[in-house]
């Protein structure tokens, strides 16, 4: 047998998700990490919660126990410290906290201070059942924005993030109501849950707000596409993209694994996100 030509060795920089896990392996943790390794990173995870779910639905949600979860977090950590953090499906207010003491935590580690963390905050599913509770969007909006460098919701997200604030009726208000409550926190509402050719709105650390332009592609295998946004922005970011063209590579990302889904389930069906490995 012929020798294998050596390609080299580099270590890979290492990226955390903490996240639900989907079964049918069109969202969270499992979708993340393929996000990771199809932009050549590393791929550590925390379950916040086992979900029920097929293409056709999310049937039922266990959260896991936040001891569990801190402890996976914690052992992680020790051993596999991350260059950046994404976070997803909560699962429950005490597992919320138990996140945020991790991050608590990793600022005191001088390597692991300025990691980026991104949140995308996964209140409902693509199917509309209720993923989180009052209780929980309260922790969230108190104890764990303040803590993360970047958000990543849709518009009905945001509005429901921003709370009862009767000023917050549209999205350009609703980013001005949490650029004034978040000042370090730099937002990007995605459009693709809405009509026409989906726009997202950054609104950056300075306080402009960006509208960037994306393609809407004509497929039902949408599910996750918020997931592999947030996850694909975390890997550019981490590769030392500024964020204007991190966003843009990230939609870009995006708009290939649409492209390249695999027609599978009898649902709303998952993305192709290995799609750079296999076209390349």
């Amino acid at each position: 047998m012929a020798d294998i030509p050596s390609r080299g060795h580099r270590t890979p920089a290492v990226l955390l998700t903490i996240a639900g896990f989907d079964p049918s392996n069109g969202a969270g943790i499992t979708a993340d990490l393929q996000v990771f390794a199809a932009h050549g990173f590393f791929g550590t995870s925390a379950i916040t919660a086992l979900t029920v779910q097929s293409t056709q639905g999310v049937a039922a949600v266990h959260s896991v126990a936040p001891e569990v979860l801190r402890h996976t977090l914690d052992h992680l950590l020790c051993d596999l410290p991350p260059h950046g953090i994404k976070i997803g499906m909560l699962g429950s207010a005490e597992n919320t906290l138990a996140i945020c003491d991790f991050l608590h935590a990793l600022s005191d580690i001088e390597t692991c201070r300025n990691v980026p963390v991104i949140l995308d905050p996964v209140l409902r599913s693509s199917s509309g059942t209720a993923l989180f509770t009052l209780e929980s969007r309260d922790v969230l909006t108190r104890e764990l924005l303040p803590l993360v460098s970047w958000m990543t919701p849709n518009v009905s997200e945001m509005k429901e993030i921003t709370g009862d604030d009767h000023a917050a009726s549209n999205r350009e208000q609703c980013l001005a109501i949490l650029g004034r409550r978040f000042p370090n926190l730099q937002i990007i509402a995605t459009g693709g849950d809405e009509e026409g050719h989906p726009t997202d709105s950054w609104r950056s650390l300075d306080g402009q707000v960006r509208d960037v332009q994306g393609n809407r592609i004509n497929t039902k295998s949408t599910h996750g596409t918020g997931c592999a946004f947030s996850s694909a922005l975390l890997c550019r970011l981490v590769q030392g993209m500024k964020p204007a063209e991190a966003i843009v590579a990230a939609k870009t990302y995006v708009e290939g694994a649409l492209h390249h889904a695999p027609d599978v389930g009898h649902g709303t069906g998952p993305l192709g996100l290995l799609w750079p490995l296999q076209h390349c």
